[in-house]
Protein backbone atom coordinates (compact mmCIF):
# COMPACT_ATOMS: atom_id res chain seq x y z
CA UNK A 1 0.00 0.00 0.00
CA UNK A 2 1.67 3.50 -0.98
CA UNK A 3 2.13 5.94 1.83
CA UNK A 4 0.37 9.48 0.94
CA UNK A 5 3.14 12.23 1.17
CA UNK A 6 2.87 15.31 3.81
CA UNK A 7 1.46 17.39 1.05
CA UNK A 8 -1.36 14.71 0.19
CA UNK A 9 -2.17 13.59 3.34
CA UNK A 10 -2.73 17.65 4.54
CA UNK A 11 -1.23 17.07 7.87
CA UNK A 12 0.56 19.95 10.07
CA UNK A 13 2.96 16.84 12.00
CA UNK A 14 3.93 14.86 9.19
CA UNK A 15 5.07 18.12 7.10
CA UNK A 16 7.41 19.45 10.19
CA UNK A 17 8.53 15.73 10.98
CA UNK A 18 9.61 15.71 6.90
CA UNK A 19 11.10 19.07 7.31
CA UNK A 20 12.88 18.62 10.30
CA UNK A 21 13.65 14.78 10.25
CA UNK A 22 16.97 14.51 8.33
CA UNK A 23 19.77 13.05 10.16
CA UNK A 24 21.67 16.79 11.68
CA UNK A 25 18.78 19.13 10.07
CA UNK A 26 17.37 20.34 14.13
CA UNK A 27 21.27 20.22 15.10
CA UNK A 28 22.18 22.64 12.63
CA UNK A 29 18.95 24.75 13.30
CA UNK A 30 19.56 24.52 17.05
CA UNK A 31 23.24 25.59 16.71
CA UNK A 32 22.02 28.57 14.61
CA UNK A 33 19.52 29.39 17.24
CA UNK A 34 22.32 30.96 18.80
CA UNK A 35 22.84 33.76 16.03
CA UNK A 36 24.76 33.56 12.72
CA UNK A 37 27.45 31.23 12.06
CA UNK A 38 30.09 30.71 9.51
CA UNK A 39 30.14 26.74 8.27
CA UNK A 40 33.61 26.33 9.67
CA UNK A 41 32.03 27.48 13.17
CA UNK A 42 28.61 24.99 12.22
CA UNK A 43 31.62 22.16 10.93
CA UNK A 44 33.33 22.21 14.57
CA UNK A 45 30.08 21.90 16.50
CA UNK A 46 28.57 19.65 14.95
CA UNK A 47 31.21 16.69 15.47
CA UNK A 48 30.88 13.94 13.21
CA UNK A 49 29.38 15.61 10.22
CA UNK A 50 31.21 15.69 6.62
CA UNK A 51 31.34 18.97 5.00
CA UNK A 52 29.46 17.47 1.79
CA UNK A 53 26.48 16.69 4.30
CA UNK A 54 26.41 20.18 6.44
CA UNK A 55 26.40 21.64 2.53
CA UNK A 56 23.52 19.51 1.68
CA UNK A 57 21.86 20.07 5.22
CA UNK A 58 22.28 24.20 4.70
CA UNK A 59 21.32 24.20 1.27
CA UNK A 60 18.05 22.24 1.75
CA UNK A 61 17.77 24.41 4.49
CA UNK A 62 17.82 27.11 2.16
CA UNK A 63 15.71 25.93 -0.12
CA UNK A 64 12.74 25.89 2.23
CA UNK A 65 13.39 29.34 3.61
CA UNK A 66 14.40 27.97 7.11
CA UNK A 67 17.80 30.25 6.76
CA UNK A 68 19.39 32.31 4.97
CA UNK A 69 23.40 32.41 3.56
CA UNK A 70 24.77 35.73 3.51
CA UNK A 71 27.89 36.90 2.32
CA UNK A 72 29.89 39.13 4.53
CA UNK A 73 32.38 42.29 3.10
CA UNK A 74 33.62 43.47 6.36
CA UNK A 75 37.20 43.06 5.75
CA UNK A 76 37.79 39.92 3.83
CA UNK A 77 34.34 38.31 2.01
CA UNK A 78 32.45 35.22 4.45
CA UNK A 79 29.52 33.24 4.02
CA UNK A 80 27.15 33.38 7.41
CA UNK A 81 24.03 31.02 7.86
CA UNK A 82 21.28 33.08 9.83
CA UNK A 83 17.81 31.53 10.87
CA UNK A 84 14.83 33.26 8.91
CA UNK A 85 11.40 33.91 11.06
CA UNK A 86 10.76 30.84 9.56
CA UNK A 87 13.63 28.96 10.68
CA UNK A 88 13.47 30.67 14.52
CA UNK A 89 9.92 29.60 14.50
CA UNK A 90 11.42 26.28 15.30
CA UNK A 91 13.28 27.06 17.97
CA UNK A 92 10.21 26.25 20.53
CA UNK A 93 9.98 22.66 18.97
CA UNK A 94 13.89 22.32 19.74
CA UNK A 95 13.12 23.56 23.49
CA UNK A 96 10.28 21.46 24.07
CA UNK A 97 12.77 18.47 22.73
CA UNK A 98 15.36 19.14 25.32
CA UNK A 99 13.23 19.40 28.12
CA UNK A 100 11.61 15.90 27.26
CA UNK A 101 15.31 14.37 26.59
CA UNK A 102 15.93 15.89 30.09
CA UNK A 103 12.99 14.45 31.99
CA UNK A 104 12.57 11.44 29.73
CA UNK A 105 15.58 10.10 28.68
CA UNK A 106 18.61 11.19 30.47
CA UNK A 107 19.56 11.31 33.94
CA UNK A 108 21.41 14.32 35.84
CA UNK A 109 24.55 13.22 34.68
CA UNK A 110 23.05 13.45 31.29
CA UNK A 111 23.74 9.59 30.48
CA UNK A 112 20.05 8.02 28.69
CA UNK A 113 17.60 6.39 30.92
CA UNK A 114 14.11 6.45 31.21
CA UNK A 115 13.09 9.84 33.03
CA UNK A 116 12.26 10.43 36.51
CA UNK A 117 13.19 7.29 38.82
CA UNK A 118 13.49 5.36 35.65
CA UNK A 119 10.03 4.47 36.04
CA UNK A 120 6.58 5.22 34.48
CA UNK A 121 6.46 9.23 35.20
CA UNK A 122 3.40 11.23 36.33
CA UNK A 123 2.09 10.68 33.27
CA UNK A 124 1.91 7.03 32.73
CA UNK A 125 -1.94 7.29 33.17
CA UNK A 126 -2.30 9.46 30.32
CA UNK A 127 -0.47 7.60 27.15
CA UNK A 128 -3.35 6.29 25.49
CA UNK A 129 -3.97 9.68 22.93
CA UNK A 130 -6.75 9.95 20.68
CA UNK A 131 -5.89 10.79 16.94
CA UNK A 132 -8.26 12.08 14.71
Amino acid sequence: MPTESPEETNCPVSATAELVGGKWTLLVIRDLGAGPQRFCELERSLAGISPRTLSLRLRALEDEGILVRRTRADGAPRVEYELTEKGLALLPLLEDMRRYGREWLCDESGARGRGPGRGAGPTAARRSVAVA
